[in-house]
């Protein structure tokens, strides 16, 4: 009897831990094709853009920020004006993020539109 309940429960175990997450979309479903985050910083601004990356920071208080960063830079994203936070979404999660180039500053930053981890 022991012996098939740990079987039971080694294969409960497996089928959980081995199952895929759905995916989280926050805002608007991220669509396009991604690019490199040094190549958002030379676009017009007001220009949409997609972008894949790790969140490595984000509003300790709020979540309405974040950094994200990819193998070729960092970029600050806003989601005040979309309409969602990132406080539920766990740092060094990766991101898709839509959105349009937006100057923050002397930089270059992403005004969101939507989210999907």
């Amino acid at each position: 009897m022991k012996r098939i309940r740990a079987i039971t429960l080694t294969g409960l175990l497996l089928a959980v831990g081995c199952s895929k997450r759905e995916a989280v979309v926050l805002g608007q479903v991220p669509a396009g094709e991604p690019r490199s985050i040094s190549s958002i910083k030379t676009v017009a601004q007001g220009t949409a853009v997609v972008i894949d990356g790790v969140m490595v920071e984000k509003c300790p208080v709020a979540g309405c920020w974040f950094r994200l960063r990819d193998g070729t830079g960092r970029i600050k994203v806003d989601t005040r004006s979309a309409g969602f936070v990132v406080a539920g979404v766990p740092v060094n999660s990766k991101l898709t993020v839509s959105g349009k180039a937006v100057m923050d500053g002397d930089d270059v930053a992403i005004e969101a539109l939507g989210i999907r981890y």
